[in-house]
């Protein structure tokens, strides 16, 4: 089975793409490969994050990998918290701090449509490669459900009427902006390893 390293250290993101990748990729961690450092997202948009993470793993410890970066954008808010979504009430916050600075900011606000973004970049062979998954909601008026993580107790994706938190991991994992951008990544990695 091909070994590719996740370069982040996000617990919750571990998993959930540890889950959907299950019995076709073998996921390893940065613990994994004995990365401690905390790597700088210094990047303006989601895709220089993910790619800023990807190439330090690849030249400091020279393993093939990807890693994502991943933005809540609300519309009525011109696309914010975006690439700041993970620190929007400040660097050292929590995600109900982010949370309640979201809802404080959309008190007044009628127009809720909003919508998650991953972008994944994977450095495989000396080749770049980006992939996108976007999911279209809105956000709601107050915190329902304790699943998943972030924002998902905010935001209901078209077409439920239950929040990501709501959802169970499950759906959530079949659905989200995550799983569609990881599910462009297996499929590549699956054409061009050949693996079943």
């Amino acid at each position: 089975m091909k070994k590719i390293v996740f370069a982040t250290n996000n617990r919750h993101k571990l998993e959930e793409i540890r889950r959907i990748t299950a019995g076709t990729l073998e996921i390893l961690s940065l613990a994994d490969i004995g990365c401690n450092e905390e790597i700088d997202e210094t990047g303006s948009t989601l895709e220089e994050n993910a790619l800023i993470k990807a190439v330090y793993i690849r030249n400091h410890y020279g393993h093939d990998c990807f890693a994502d970066d991943t933005g809540l954008e609300v519309e009525a808010l011109g696309g914010e918290p975006g690439v700041y979504s993970a620190r929007y009430a400040g660097d050292a916050c929590r995600a109900d701090d982010n949370m309640e600075k979201l809802l404080t900011e959309m008190r007044d606000l009628e127009n809720r449509n909003a919508r998650f973004r991953t972008v994944i970049a994977l450095l495989c062979d000396g080749e770049r490669h980006l992939f996108e998954g976007v999911i279209r909601g809105s956000i709601t008026r107050e915190k329902r459900g304790s699943d998943g993580f972030g924002y998902d107790p905010l935001f209901l994706p078209e077409g439920y009427n239950q929040t990501f938190a709501e959802l169970g991991n499950e759906v959530k994992n079949r659905i989200s902006h995550r799983a569609l951008a990881t599910a462009k990544l297996m499929h590549y990695l699956l054409d061009r390893f050949h693996t079943v």
